[in-house]
């Protein structure tokens, strides 16, 4: 049987939660389901081993992306609206929902939900939500149908770490804003949606901005992908034209 294929379907629902650290999780559904916010919390919550779901970043922390056909105009739309607590992360977003010509909306302030001094009072208690763990996550149909049976705190497992395939982690170390880096992102991106069947994270590093970062990881030219795991380390230097290889290096034991 062949791996299952993850793809942005033509008509959808998206929502993405985001943390005061950074890290993602969100997902798509053509179906257009809802109670998602709390399913995302919920994913949260087993990701980072934390005490409860953290339901205090919806709506502040979100970004939301509706396409549907209008039978009126006849042609698909889309609307998509973002908080501005992650108004810096539309380059992401649009790579994610493989948005073009899209203008993000500003989500409508809500004080009571969104004022910072108000989520800054979790910090003690959902400190993990505050540290950047490189956690780049869609919500698949695994995911999905447990935290669809169960709207309660989801219990944590620890790891076997023995068990081949736990995920994969990886770094993309790129030189600039250019158009050729986009390309590079958005073909990186489009393979391991529709070719890995296991969790993984990806973080983009702008040598120019976090030298140290290249340093630690030997990185001297870009583009450089590098497998940080499973171990060993795997990496491929210079042009990722090749896909085919990079899938290969990426699942090599």
């Amino acid at each position: 049987m062949g791996e299952t294929t993850r793809v942005v379907p033509n008509l959808f629902k998206g929502i993405a939660l985001f943390t005061p650290g950074g890290d993602l999780v969100y997902c798509l559904d053509s179906n257009k389901q809802v109670h998602w916010h709390s399913q995302l919390c919920l994913a949260l919550q087993e990701l980072l081993k934390l005490p409860e779901p953290p339901h205090f970043l919806v709506p502040g922390y979100t970004a939301t992306v509706d396409r549907w056909f209008c039978t009126r105009e006849k042609r698909v739309k889309t609307v998509a609206e973002l908080y501005p607590a992650v108004r810096r992360y539309e380059p992401l977003l649009n790579v994610l929902f493989n948005l073009k010509n899209v203008t993000w909306q500003t989500a409508t302030w809500q004080e009571e939900a969104c004022n910072p001094v108000i989520i800054e009072t979790y910090g003690s208690r959902f400190a993990q939500l505050w540290e950047n763990h490189d956690l780049l996550v869609r919500l698949d149909e695994r995911w999905e149908q447990e935290l669809k049976n169960q709207f309660n705190p989801v219990k944590t497992h620890k790891k076997d770490e023995s068990q081949p395939n736990q995920g994969y982690i990886l770094r993309l170390f790129v030189s600039g804003n250019h158009p050729s880096t986009k390309q590079t992102l958005k073909k990186i991106h489009h393979l391991l949606e529709t070719q890995l069947s296991h969790p993984y994270t990806l973080k983009v590093i702008d040598i120019a901005k976090h030298p140290e970062m290249a340093e630690t990881h030997h990185v001297s030219a870009t583009p450089t992908l590098v497998r940080v795991w499973p171990r060993p380390t795997r990496r491929i230097v210079g042009e990722l034209d090749d896909l085919s290889r990079v899938l290969r290096l990426i699942r090599a034991n």
